[in-house]
């Protein structure tokens, strides 16, 4: 097996493989073994980027994708330096909480000194101080506990705010934004203000959510979680996946391929995000980088632009 292509996260960070593996709801789903072989699978393949956050809010259950990570690391005798670390923060308790107790909350849990990358979770309150937010992040860089960081889900105004402050300090800004992009959800990310964002700040982009929770694969009855419904398109999107299989049926490859393939075709794109559970279920998606490969990418956008289903629904500005 050939390793995926590798590309940079931002304007300076590090390579890593243009699919990533993300860990909400899924390794506490697996046999502790499969879910071992798996990571070994993925790292053997050219993924090198982890997404393991911690998702566990008061209200909620309690999640234990991240710790399971760390065992998994250790089994599969990886070295740190095998892999890149990607964690969440979030800033619904921020600044009377801070950032470092909460990264090191999650370090912690993930058994590791620092993280590669780290991804603000949504931005909810118009109050939020962005000038020291800079600032905050900053200080975890200079000491070690981070290399980089982006946004999830941020419109491209408040991008273009932190990108600002940071410029003015002379500290790095976001390097990556994280979006929902899909062939379902195409308005954010290929959208003229995004546009502008990637190519005057260096920030890359992380597709996330391509499979909106498994409904475009005919996968998800409702009993799992999915995320946000940004234009209230989900029934719209889960209606849609019969011809989306039928499609990927006539070109000889699988709708999570086909839906992987199309985020590898936009231009700013560093890694795709997706879970799995299976180490079958993985190698079956790292043949999207081959499908791109045979039909092109020009072709493969054309094919899946009767499923955008959120054109003219969603703001191209972002949230």
């Amino acid at each position: 097996m050939s390793a995926i292509p590798q590309r940079r996260i931002g304007r300076d960070g590090p390579l890593t493989g243009v699919l990533s593996l993300g860990s909400w709801h899924t390794y506490d789903r697996m046999d502790f073994r499969e879910a071992v072989t798996m990571l070994r699978t993925a790292v053997d393949a050219g993924i090198t980027l982890f997404d393991v956050a911690v998702y566990g809010f008061p209200s909620s259950a309690p999640v234990f994708t991240d710790v399971l990570f760390s065992a998994m690391v250790r089994a599969a005798g990886l070295r740190r330096e095998d892999y890149l670390l990607s964690a969440k923060l979030w800033l619904e308790g921020y600044p009377a909480q801070s950032l470092r107790d909460q990264l090191e909350n999650a370090l912690f849990r993930a058994g590791t000194e620092h993280a590669d990358l780290v991804v603000l979770g949504d931005l909810r309150r118009e109050d939020t101080d962005l000038h020291q937010l800079v600032l905050d992040l900053d200080g975890l860089r200079r000491a070690g506990l981070i290399r980089q960081w982006g946004v999830n889900n941020w419109s491209a105004t408040t991008i273009r705010a932190l990108h600002e402050f940071a410029e003015a300090e002379h500290v790095p800004g976001p390097a990556i934004a994280q979006l929902k992009y899909s062939v379902a959800r195409r308005s954010i990310a290929d959208g003229e203000p995004f546009a502008k964002v990637f190519g005057e700040f260096g920030v890359t982009l992380q597709s996330s959510d391509i499979f909106e929770g498994g409904v475009l694969l005919g996968k998800n009855s409702g009993a799992r979680q999915v995320g946000r419904d940004p234009g209230d398109i989900r029934q719209r999107i889960a209606d849609s996946a019969e011809d989306l299989r039928k499609l990927a049926g006539d070109l000889g490859t699988t709708p999570a391929q086909l839906c992987l393939a199309f985020t590898l075709t936009h231009p700013a794109n560093t890694t795709t995000l997706f879970g799995a559970t299976s180490t079958e279920q993985l190698r079956d998606n790292l043949g999207a980088v081959d499908l791109v490969e045979r039909v092109g990418a020009k072709q493969l956008r054309e094919l899946v632009e009767p499923f955008w289903a959120d054109r003219g629904v969603v703001d191209p500005e972002g949230p």
